[in-house]
């Protein structure tokens, strides 16, 4: 193997991702249920059914005909989305 193409290589290998980056980016789509989403953001459940009613809570994932949940990357979006500077 040449010096060139061990620097090519090894360049290669610096741009990949890692596997941590790998998962970091999957755990976004993990789907947490109603309950977990409450849980996460420190709310009750009664809360949680109002912030989803008003339209102003993050996407909603339809699990099935009664069951709902919300991505992680959703609730991170809408977490963002609720933040201000003091």
């Amino acid at each position: 193997m040449t010096a060139r193409e061990f620097e090519r290589r090894a360049a290669q290998r610096r741009q990949a991702d890692s596997p941590a980056d790998r998962e970091t980016e999957l755990n976004h789509f993990r789907v947490l249920s109603f309950a977990d989403w409450c849980a996460l953001n420190a709310i009750s459940l009664a809360t949680g059914r109002r912030i989803l009613a008003s339209g102003q809570g993050p996407i909603v994932t339809r699990l099935s005909a009664r069951r709902i949940g919300i991505t992680v990357g959703n609730n991170a979006r809408w977490q963002q989305s609720r933040a201000q500077i003091a």
